[in-house]
This record gives structure tokens, sequence and C-alpha cells, in this order.
């Protein structure tokens, strides 16, 4: 693999996804740590403060993990997508900005406070601290995610002829972006069901061996109810999540439902099929009647596109942007062809789509019509791992309402310890909601492609002019490295669980 573009790609999504694995447990740990030791300030029994304490060692070590992995993201747009951050970083760098002072000032000062200040703060003002970490991480994700949804759906910007870059004209509509508001509920839930699933999992784990009995009843009591109530937001968030798409990127859409043609409204869900990319067709699918429709549209009426009728309007779009790019091409020569500027403002929207031609020709204006058709056709991602993702992503998420369900239950009749099979199966599951976080980001971001930025900059356009070899070096020293930390983690975890709550 010799392309810096797929390789710069590579290198981001694997930091990324290592890094998402401490950030849902960072911030579910958090909400989790403030119940706990709410009910200790309320009630005063000194086991609550116990249960917060071992909590908090391990919240500690995913907390440290996720910073170290977290740096080196941001330092990635320099280095690997410098257009990207010349293009729109006057609207992305803010927001990074404001998430940084959230993390490294609120989160971190208020993190010391909880670590250091058991015995120099007095109960309320120590439970304070711990509440301002909860809100401090929860923070923290709100401004990454505000970012992440801005690229997903670009509002609150326009683009600069004189700068040749993008511009924040609005923070109040970038941070009140449906698609914000939808992923960061959505995420957030996710995480706090992480949180309750590592407590439920590792508390299991000590039932099972009949080791430090009334700390995990009341760990599992609260983690159950914690969790059941994080699940069932998951799920119905992401319906919503599933609606707000259906305006904003109908491609990923389609592409993760397999739906290749048009149907006549309500459409159909399908619910395991086979995505063929060559013949683009959806083979042996199992499909439930309106479905789709109904949840990706809120409409009986209302159709939901297609792959190949989108690709048509991506062509469509693309020819109207070779004109767009030419009329700025025409400006930027002559400032005084104001009519240049008026027929690049009638369609700046559709700059991004000439701009796409660019991965095809270095002459974009007078693009071939089979270059043209190749550009519309890079629109379609790769739709088996969308349609698959997707899948997982979901059956997952109902498995683990079923699991908090049934520990809710349980935990209400105070039979905990009496079921050994639902234990294992407790402690079996533990992986689940990272597998289901990961799949999420998968679909989020993989079904953006060819897309940096929504409709306004390729990924092929936002990438630094380093060589492969650069990248693979680097790619390299990320493993080796995140591999490295994936062991301490590991094994400051294992050490710590395995001692308990009493230190024995």
């Amino acid at each position: 693999m010799d392309d810096p573009i797929i390789l710069s790609r590579l290198q981001f999504a694997i930091t990324a996804l290592y890094h998402f694995l401490f950030v849902p447990l960072t911030i579910g740990m958090a909400l989790l740590l403030a119940i706990m030791e709410s009910i200790y300030v309320m009630t005063g029994r000194d086991i609550w403060k116990r249960i917060t304490k071992f909590w908090g060692i391990l919240f500690g070590i995913n907390f440290a993990m996720g910073v170290a992995t977290g740096i080196t993201m941001e330092f990635q747009f320099g280095t690997n997508w410098a257009y990207y951050s010349h293009y729109v970083g006057d609207v992305f760098g803010p927001l990074l900005a404001i998430e940084g002072m959230m993390a490294f000032f609120l989160e971190a000062t208020f993190v010391g406070l909880f670590f250091f200040g058991w015995d120099r703060l007095s109960r309320v003002q120590h439970l304070m601290a711990t509440w301002m970490v909860a809100i401090g991480t929860s923070g923290s994700a709100l401004w990454i995610l505000v970012a992440n949804a801005w690229m997903q759906n670009p509002v609150g910007s326009h683009f600069n002829t004189e700068t040749m870059r993008m511009e924040m004209l609005s923070l109040y509509d970038i941070f009140f972006n449906p698609v914000a508001q939808v992923k960061f509920v959505h995420t957030i839930s996710a995480s706090y069901t992480t949180g309750a699933m590592f407590v439920l999992s590792i508390s299991a784990w000590y039932l099972m061996r009949r080791k430090h009995v009334d700390f995990a009843k009341r760990s599992m009591t609260v983690a159950a109810s914690f969790g059941l109530a994080s699940a069932l937001c998951v799920v119905v968030l992401g319906d919503e999540s599933g609606y707000t798409t259906t305006d904003h990127q109908q491609m990923k859409l389609a592409a993760v439902e397999g739906l290749w043609e048009t149907e006549p409204p309500p459409s159909s869900f399908t619910v395991i099929g086979w995505p063929d990319m060559e013949e683009r067709k959806t083979h042996y699918g199992l499909h439930i009647p309106w479905a789709l429709g109904l949840i990706a549209t809120r409409s009986l009426d209302t159709p939901v596109p297609g792959m190949i009728d989108l690709e048509h309007k991506a062509r469509d779009s693309i020819r109207i942007g070779m004109h767009t790019y030419d009329a700025l091409q025409r400006y930027r020569k002559d400032q005084t062809n104001l009519a240049a500027l008026a027929e690049f403002k009638e369609n700046e929207s559709y700059l991004g789509y000439g701009m796409l031609l660019k991965q095809f020709t270095d002459d974009v204006i007078n693009a071939t019509d089979e270059e043209i058709n190749a550009a519309a056709a890079s629109t379609i991602p790769n739709v088996p791992v969308l349609f698959w993702s997707f899948r997982g992503m979901v059956f997952t998420g109902f498995y683990l309402v079923v699991i908090f369900a049934i520990a809710f239950y349980f935990a209400a009749v105070r039979t905990l310890d009496k079921h050994p099979w639902f234990m294992r199966l407790t402690f079996y599951s533990l992986p689940l909601p990272w597998i289901a976080a990961e799949l999420g980001w998968i679909v989020a971001e993989y079904g953006r492609q060819p897309w940096a930025i929504e409709g306004l900059l390729p990924t092929a356009a936002g990438v630094s002019s380093v060589s492969a070899g650069q990248v693979w070096a680097s790619l390299s020293g990320f493993i080796i490295f995140y591999t490295a930390l994936a062991i301490v983690d590991v094994y400051l975890l294992c050490k710590y669980i395995k001692r308990g709550p009493l230190g024995d």
C-alpha cells in the first residue's frame, strides 16, 4: 500500500478507534462515581466510600490512557491533514480549543481533587468535585461531537473568496446543529452504558468467585439501574439519529440499508441481506414493510432515495461544481470580474462537488464524462462495511438492553447472587459495549466518505503533501506505542481488579 491518502486515513482511523476504547468508559464511569459518592454522602455508610474509591482507581487508569491517546490525534490535523486544517481551521479550530479548555482546565483540575482531596475536603466539597469531573468529561465530549457533527452537516459557515477558506458565521448555529444534538445524546448514552456494563461485569466476576459480595451486589444494583436507562436511551436516540441522517446524509442512510433503488413510499427495512457492490443489488434480503419509511421520514408518503438515484444526483452536482470551480478560478485571476464572482456565489454550495474531480483529473474545468462518472461513483461508500457494521451495532444494543433488564429485575428482587448462569453471561458480555461503540463510529465516519466535510471538502483534497514512507513510519510508531499502552492498561486494570476493593 503506497497511497498517502489511504495510509493517512488508516492512521487516523486506527488512532481514533483506539482512543475511543477509553473515552466511553471515562465518561460513563465519571457519572457512576458521582452517583455512588452521592449515596455515600446521603447515607454516611462507609461501604459506599470504599465502593467509590475502588471504581475511582479503575477510572483513573482509564482516564490517563485516554489523555495519552487523545493528544496524538489532534497533532495529525497538522501532520497528515494540513490542507484540511487550512481550509476549515477557522471553524474547526475554535471548537477543539474549547474542548481543550474543558478537558485540561476543568476536567483535569477536578480529577486531581477527586484523587487527592478525600482527607482535605469535606464530604460535600469532595462530592462537588466528583460531580464536576462528571460534568467536565461530558462537556469535553460535547465540543468534540459538535465539531464532528459540523463535518457531517456544515452549518453556520461560509466560503471566503479572499482567503480561500471556510469561516464561521454563527457559533450558535454550529452548536445547535440538529446533528450535533442527536450525536451528543446518543454517544453520551452509549458511554454511560459502557461504564455501567464495566461495573456490572466486574461485580459479576466477584460474585462468581464469592468475593466482596456486599460490595459487588451494591455496585451491580447501581449499574443495573443506570445501565438500563442508558441502554434504552441509546436505542431511542439511535432512531432519532437515523431521522436526522435522512435530511443531511442520504447516501449514508441508503448504504446502511443496502438500498440501491428508490422504492415507492413507505420504504421497507432490510433486516438482513447480502449487499453486492458489483451487481448493485442486495441479495437474500429479509424485509420489514414500511419500517424504513417510518424511521427515516416519519411519514407514509415520503420516498427514501436509493444509491443509484443519489449517484445520478451527484453527477449533476459535479457538473454544476465544475462551472462553480471555473468561476472561482476566473475571479481569483481578476478580482474585478464581478460576473464571475456572482456566478460563483449563485452555486457556491456545489464547489465541493467540483473538487471531487481533483482525485481523477488535474483539469477540473475540462473533465471528461468518464472522469465525471468516476467522481459520481466515488460518492457511494463501501456498502457491505456499513451494512454489517450497523447491524452489529444494533444487535449488540438490543442485547445489552436485555442484559440490563434482567440485572435490574434480579436486583429488585434481591437475587443477584442466586443465578450463576447470569453472572457468567454478564462477565463474558463485558466487551460488547466497546464493540458497539467502535461499529457506531465506523458507520458515522466511514459512511461519510468520500467527504472529509460533507459536500464541502473531499477527503482526498484534505491530505498533507507527505510520502507513503513517512506515513508508514508514523503509523508503525503509533502501533508500537499504542500496543505498549494497551498492555500496560490491561495489566493495571487486572492487577487492581484482582486485588479488590479491600486490597486483598
